[in-house]
């Protein structure tokens, strides 16, 4: 372990290593506004778009979402914690459970999420922006990805400026278009044909639900900086509020769009609803939503960087500093921006599809990942053991590794994902996918009792070294 020391950089230094007490910063109640603005752009209205495409009528749609993102958003933020408590990136502690080299399991299916959520990102923006200024689908998509590169460059304390900016500068146009729908001002034509299914009304449950599942490894990444006193309920609180309140609001809205506008398109859909409020105002709000999803894909990319340079740690010891992360930032832009530009299909199908898909991998590890945190080592870990293969954790965590992996298999004969895979238990059940509910009860409990092996008092006395350690040196490697 060798000392780090602040950068007078804008850029920020560090990448995986523990954050030194002197280094925090930040309070508590910003979270909250943080990922609210997280999930307070164009692709949350697209969510709400899939309930009426799904068959569902408004009230219905608007019900499934509200209760899916209320589900989702416990696990998500439960892992707020974890930042401040041990100064470390989300799937650096998440060697505890799998091990220095086995964490490599969880952290594929974290690269993959954050890629894809680029990729869908690039899709919606590409189609929306084409749709209402006919600009260059390819340049669109270059061009932000520039700019989120930009963004993922400069890193933590960027990204909560950006979002913070973003937030106060569209709130106000997001009410006045919210008022203009219960006022009957929003231009809507369509009648609202849809009814009750429970086969569509679990699907929206679930997609609605992975919405804030899938945030759930990005959410240390963000509250690492804050003092290591910070009140555990409180920003548990925080996140919760922030992370499900925007989904509250703009899903709904994406349904009413879906059925009393025939949108198809996000971002189509809000300029033609916001302009017949008030003259222009929707073609704003297009343009600070673009910008509030261009920072969300900044976001992607930083915690993407955070799981790669992981990954490649696991292998070999990773340098500090900047260099690494700009590399890793540049090569996962180059990854998500070739399917962006080739991509010819329905958004909304991508956005479901891909969302099912990243709900069907996290579902297991996030439930190993808390059991562990809360029931098993209580937030108790040997921080200095997380960077070394022959620390406590070991390399290869065979408790987690096989919880996970029984998750993931346990999953299988019940997904279902519309137009590309009908499993044998989802048929039978009349195609309801429950599928990730059983990865999260199955790899949670699986690894609860595996845990039960574990010596925890022998972990006890590492944890005071690595404190007493951490004391003497300071801070990181």
């Amino acid at each position: 372990m060798a000392a780090s020391s602040p950068t007078n950089s804008n850029i920020e230094s560090h990448h995986i290593e523990f954050i030194p007490d002197n280094e925090r910063k930040g309070v508590v109640w910003k979270q909250g506004p943080f990922w609210f603005l997280g999930n307070f752009q164009p692709f949350t209205v697209a969510i709400g778009l899939i309930g009426p495409a799904l068959g569902l009528s408004l009230k219905w749609a608007i019900l499934a979402e509200v209760l899916g993102v209320l589900f989702g958003t416990l696990f998500m933020a439960a892992h707020a914690a974890q930042g401040p408590r041990l100064g470390l990136p989300q799937m650096v502690q998440s060697r505890a459970q799998f091990g220095y080299r086995g964490v490599v399991f969880p952290l594929i299916a974290t690269t993959f999420t954050y890629v894809a959520f680029n990729v869908v990102d690039a899709v919606l923006l590409k189609i929306g922006l084409h749709g209402i200024f006919k600009w260059n689908e390819p340049l669109i998509v270059v061009a932000m990805t520039v700019i989120a590169l930009v963004i993922a460059i400069y890193g933590h304390d960027w990204l909560h400026r950006i979002f913070q900016i973003l937030f106060w500068a569209s709130l106000p146009l997001w009410v006045i278009l919210t008022i203009g729908i219960f006022s009957h001002h929003a231009g809507a034509t369509g009648v609202d044909a849809g009814r009750f299914s429970w086969v569509a009304f679990i699907s929206m449950f679930a997609i609605a639900a992975s919405y804030n599942i899938t945030y759930a490894p990005y959410v240390s990444d963000y509250s690492r900086y804050l003092p290591a006193n910070s009140p555990q309920r409180k920003i548990i609180t925080a996140v919760f509020i922030g992370a499900a309140g925007s989904p509250i609001w703009l899903m709904p809205i994406g349904s009413w769009l879906a059925i009393r506008l025939h949108s198809a398109d996000a971002l189509t859909g809000m300029q033609g609803a916001g302009n017949s409020v008030l003259s222009h105002m929707g073609s704003l709000l297009a343009i600070l939503s673009v910008g509030a999803l261009v920072a969300t894909m900044g976001m992607n990319a930083y915690s993407g960087m955070l799981s790669v340079v992981t990954m490649i740690d696991s292998v070999r010891p990773v340098a500090s500093g900047s260099k690494v992360r700009i590399n890793v930032i540049l090569l996962l832009a180059v990854i998500w921006i070739i399917p962006s530009l080739t991509f010819g299909g329905s958004a909304t199908t991508a956005l479901n599809n891909s969302l099912l898909v990243m709900l069907y991998l996290l579902a297991p590890w996030t439930s190993v990942n808390l059991i562990d945190f809360y029931f098993v080592r209580h937030g108790k870990f040997a921080i200095a053991d997380f960077f070394t293969p022959s620390g406590i954790y070991g390399r290869w965590g065979y408790r987690g590794i096989t919880a996970y992996l029984v998750g993931l298999a346990a999953e299988l004969p019940f997904i279902n994902i519309p137009g590309v895979w009908l499993s044998p238990g989802s048929k039978w059940l009349q195609q309801i996918d429950i599928s990730w509910i059983i990865g999260l009860a199955v790899g949670g409990l699986l690894y609860l009792a595996l845990s039960r092996s574990l010596d925890l008092q022998a972990e006890a006395v590492s944890i005071e070294k690595s404190n007493t350690e951490f004391k003497k040196h300071g801070v990181v490697r």
